[in-house]
């Protein structure tokens, strides 16, 4: 028999409130399924880039001039094709998780856990189209040059997709603590 979860009994996300979000007039309930719609519709952008991303480096071995290529490149195309199959399969992970939790009334979990391996598969997959420029420039301009346009080429990652997000995070959470806000919406 399935027992029913009460707000006052469930777990809370880290800075929540009980109940849901008095500012935006919703339930508790109705925050989790906005929660997880918008994290769906994001996952639709991010998902067809990593499919693309993968699909192109699955093709590359088949290309004539790959059998010409250094242990070096092999070694970086085997490493990022891993990286971006890591990226579609926490980035896909999800909506695949969703079709077996389907009205089983854990939301919560689904949203909190989901939130975490996409967040893990938008590290992968920076990591592995970081990968992709060390392959395209270390094929154009050699180990050393491709090594530094990598590098150059990671900083916009680092930056806009981790440094930036998660400053403003730990600022609001910092800020919620002190008025009692709540951190996740």
């Amino acid at each position: 028999m399935k027992t029913s979860v009460t707000a006052s009994s469930a777990p809370r996300l880290r800075g929540e409130r009980p109940g849901g979000d008095e500012r935006r007039g919703e339930t508790e309930q109705e925050r989790l399924d906005r929660n997880l719609e918008e994290m769906m519709q994001e996952l639709r952008v991010v998902v067809t880039g990593v499919q693309v991303l993968f699909a192109f480096l699955l093709i590359v071995p088949f290309n004539s001039g790959f059998a010409q290529a250094g242990h070096f490149e092999k070694a970086v195309y085997i490493v990022t094709l891993a990286l971006t199959a890591l990226a579609a399969v926490c980035l896909i992970t999800p909506a695949a998780e969703h079709r077996f939790v389907f009205r089983q009334r854990d939301k919560r979990h689904l949203v909190s856990r989901s939130n975490r391996i996409v967040l893990a598969g938008l590290v992968f997959l920076a990591l592995g189209m970081c990968g992709c420029l060390l392959l395209v420039t270390t094929k154009l301009f050699g180990a050393a040059t491709g090594a530094v346009l990598t590098a150059v080429g990671a900083v916009p990652f680092v930056v806009l997709w981790f440094l930036i997000p998660i400053r403003r995070a730990l600022t609001l959470s910092r800020e919620g603590a002190g008025a009692g806000r709540a951190t996740y919406s």
